[in-house]
C-alpha cells in the first residue's frame, strides 16, 4: 500500500502507457473538447480558484478518451492528486493517455490490453489509495472490495456513472457488504435523460454507420431494452427513416414503447425479421444462438450495454464455420445454415468501441454531474477526508442519489451555453402553489 508523504501525496507506480510520443496528437483531442465542454470549463475556472479537493486523491476510470482526460484534468485543477485508467480496453485511445501523462497525471491504460493487464491497470490506479472514486460500470469499486480492498481505507465516497454500476453497488449494499457512499450519477435526471438518450442514440448510430458503410434507412433495427439508452436509439434510428422492434421484459417499458409507436416483440419473433440488432439491457444472454440462428443473412449485431455477454458470442464463435475480419472493428460469423452473422467491435460497448462515444456537449452536461457530486461528497466528508477518517455523519455506506440541486444547477448551466432564456416564476405564482386555500 502507497502511504502519503507530509503534503498528503502518494508516490505512484511508472505510468502504463503504450507511446509517449503520442502526445500531441492526444493534447490536441483534449483541447478540442475543451472548447466545446463550456459546463466543466467554467467548474475547472471555480475549481482552480477555490481547490476544493486540495490534499485529496481521486481515481478515475471512465472510458479513456478525450472528454474523459479533461474530467480528470478539471479535477485536479481543483486540487486533487489524480490517477486514471481505462474502463473498456477497446475505448481507451492511447495518444490521450499519452497526454495525460505529459500533464502530469499517473495513468494506466492501453488500449486493446487483454483482461489480465486491463485489471492490472485498474489495480494499480488504486495504489493512489483514493479518497475520491469516478467508476464506470463498478468496476474499482469492485476492486476495493475484493482484490484491493487494502487501498478502500480512504475513501470518503464513489460516483457511478452507468446502469450496469449502479445496480452492481446496489446489489453489494443490499447484501450488507458495501463500504462506503456511492452517488448514483448515472440515474440523476440530467444524467440518464440527456447522456443516455441523446448520447447514446447519436453515438451508437454513428458507430454503426462508420464501421459497416451501410444503409440505415428502410431497414429494420431491433431494440433490446426500452430504458433510456433503448429509447434513444430507437427515436434515433426512427428518424433516420428505419422500421424499429423493440424487445422489453419490463410491461410498462413495453407499453411505453407501443405508444411511442414502435412495434414490440419477443426476441424469439423479431429474431428473423432484423437486418440491426442492438442490446441496451446490461443483462447476459439477450440474443442467444438460437436467436442468431434465426437471423437473415448479413443481420449485423451491436451492444450498446455495459457488459460484454448480452450477445452470446462464445457459442456464435463455437458453431461458426466460417470466421472473417470483414472490416475494421467489423467481424462476419458463417453458420453452419450458410448465413453470414457480423458482429461490431466484438460485443464490447459499440459507441465507444467503434467511434468516439458521446457527442462532447452531452458529456459537458454528465462529467458535470460527476464532478459536482465529487465536490458534494467532499463538501460532506469535511476535514474528516483530508484527516484520513472517510467516516461522513451526512452520508452513510449507501447507493445515494445526485441532490436535485445539482440536476439544476448543471441545467441552468447548459441552457446558459445553448444561450437560450426561459420564464420564471413571479412571487405571485410562487404563493399561488404554496397555499392550499386557492
Amino acid at each position: 500500500m502507497s502511504d502519503p508523504d507530509a503534503n498528503g501525496a502518494v508516490h505512484m507506480p511508472a505510468n502504463i502507457i503504450a507511446d509517449a510520443s503520442l502526445a500531441a496528437e492526444g493534447n490536441r483531442k483534449i483541447e478540442w473538447v475543451r472548447r466545446n465542454m463550456p459546463i466543466l470549463r467554467g467548474l475547472e475556472e471555480r475549481y482552480a480558484a477555490e481547490q476544493p479537493f486540495a490534499g485529496l486523491r481521486a481515481a478515475v476510470s471512465v472510458h479513456l478518451e478525450a472528454k474523459t482526460a479533461y474530467l480528470a484534468l478539471v479535477l485536479a485543477a481543483g486540487g486533487a492528486q489524480v490517477a486514471v485508467t481505462g474502463s473498456n480496453p477497446l475505448s481507451t485511445k492511447d495518444d490521450v493517455v499519452a497526454a495525460l501523462a505529459e500533464r502530469g497525471l499517473r495513468v494506466y491504460a492501453v488500449h486493446g490490453a487483454d483482461r489480465a493487464a486491463f485489471e492490472h491497470h485498474q489495480q494499480t490506479a488504486l495504489t493512489i489509495t483514493p479518497h475520491i472514486v469516478i467508476d464506470d460500470g463498478g468496476d474499482l469499486v469492485h476492486h476495493l472490495h475484493e482484490g484491493s480492498a487494502a487501498h478502500a481505507g480512504a475513501v470518503i465516497g464513489a460516483c457511478e456513472e452507468t446502469t450496469a454500476g449502479v445496480l452492481r453497488n446496489r446489489a453489494r449494499a443490499a447484501a450488507g457488504q458495501l463500504r462506503f457512499p456511492v452517488i448514483a450519477v448515472n440515474d440523476a435526471y440530467m444524467k440518464h435523460l440527456f447522456d443516455n438518450r441523446y448520447g447514446t442514440g447519436q453515438s451508437t448510430l454513428d458507430a454503426m454507420m462508420r464501421t459497416t458503410n451501410l444503409l440505415v434507412t428502410g431497414t429494420t433495427v431491433v431494440v433490446a431494452g426500452y430504458g433510456w439508452c433503448g429509447r434513444g436509439i430507437a427515436m434515433r434510428a426512427a428518424g433516420m427513416g428505419a422500421r424499429v422492434i423493440v424487445c422489453e421484459v419490463d410491461e410498462i417499458k413495453a407499453l411505453e414503447a407501443v405508444m411511442d409507436g414502435y412495434e414490440v416483440l419477443p426476441m424469439a419473433e423479431a429474431a428473423s425479421r432484423g437486418n440491426w440488432f442492438i442490446t441496451t439491457t446490461g443483462v447476459r444472454d439477450v440474443i442467444t444462438i438460437a436467436h442468431i440462428q434465426r437471423m437473415p443473412d448479413g443481420a449485423i449485431l451491436a451492444n450498446a450495454g455495459h457488459f460484454y455477454d448480452e450477445i452470446d458470442l462464445d457459442t456464435l464463435a463455437a458453431e461458426a464455420t466460417e470466421r472473417v475480419e470483414v472490416r475494421d472493428n467489423l467481424t462476419g460469423y458463417r453458420l453452419g445454415n450458410g448465413r453470414w452473422i457480423n458482429v461490431i467491435a466484438d460485443g464490447k460497448i459499440v459507441n465507444i468501441s467503434a467511434a468516439d462515444g458521446h457527442p462532447a456537449e452531452i458529456m459537458d452536461t454528465s462529467f458535470a454531474v460527476q464532478a459536482l457530486s465529487a465536490e458534494y461528497l467532499v463538501t460532506n466528508a469535511g476535514d474528516a477526508a483530508r484527516s484520513g477518517t472517510r467516516t461522513s455523519p451526512a452520508l452513510s455506506p449507501e447507493v445515494i442519489p445526485v441532490p436535485r440541486e445539482i440536476d439544476y444547477q448543471v441545467a441552468r448551466l447548459r441552457l446558459a451555453a445553448f444561450g437560450v432564456s426561459h420564464d420564471h416564476l413571479t412571487p405571485a405564482q410562487e404563493q399561488y402553489l404554496s397555499d392550499f386555500v386557492k
